[in-house]
């Protein structure tokens, strides 16, 4: 049996920590290893647990889903935190983007979405709820554009194709279908774009491939 997926909560509500624990358990390769009631608790236990997930909530008391975002992937950066919340967009879930988030979705998801949100973020794939994505891309290719390296001149032009593919939204599975490779050269390829376009991850990557006009 393959090591199960060990995953941190971390909401204010209890009621929603035993739903998200509750769902999660249902699952033979996911496993809760804790719950956090804050940003502050949060931390403390992504830093002495060293989960592989970390489900955040964005509004708590004391320290927010931001902040302790921000301080989880600095001391644990083996976690991949996934924001879930009950707002679509607003400056907390783009300033958790921001502090190194992997993923965001919205507390109105499906069991199997969540399910899937984990699996996808752990396995290194960005995960954006589909009626938040356009608007986030929006948000950002609003803002001035940050220079990169000759972006995306710089790849090859399979890179490319695959750079493409990631601003599409597919995750690596997906694109090693639509290209005819394999996962674990897709995965290659991903580090390399993240490397010549020196961006954050695979978010980011996201906002490069709509601010190149590659994809609509």
């Amino acid at each position: 049996m393959t090591d199960r997926i060990r995953v941190l909560l971390v909401d204010d509500q209890e009621l929603i920590r035993l739903g998200y624990r509750l769902v999660l358990e249902a699952s033979a390769d996911l496993e809760v290893v804790g719950e956090a009631a804050d940003g502050d608790e949060a931390v403390e236990l992504a830093r002495r647990l060293r989960p592989d997930v970390v489900v955040m909530d964005v509004r708590m008391p004391r320290l927010d889903g931001i902040a302790a975002t921000a301080r989880i992937v600095a001391d644990v950066p083996t976690a991949h935190v996934l924001i879930v919340t009950t707002f679509d967009l607003d400056e907390y879930t783009f300033g958790a983007l921001q502090a190194g988030a992997s993923g965001f979705l919205l507390k109105d998801a499906t069991r199997d979405q969540l399910t899937s949100a984990v699996r996808c973020v752990h396995r290194g794939d960005a995960i954006l709820a589909p009626r938040a994505t356009r608007l986030l891309i929006q948000a950002y290719a609003a803002a001035p554009v940050q220079p990169t390296p000759d972006m995306p001149g710089s790849l090859t032009e399979r890179e490319r194709d695959v750079f493409v593919a990631i601003g599409r939204g597919l995750t690596n599975t997906e694109i090693a279908e639509q290209l005819f490779l394999s996962e674990s050269t897709v995965k290659t390829h991903v580090g390399r774009i993240l490397a010549k376009l020196e961006a954050r991850d695979r978010v980011h990557l996201v906002i490069l491939a709509h601010r190149a006009g590659l994809v609509r």
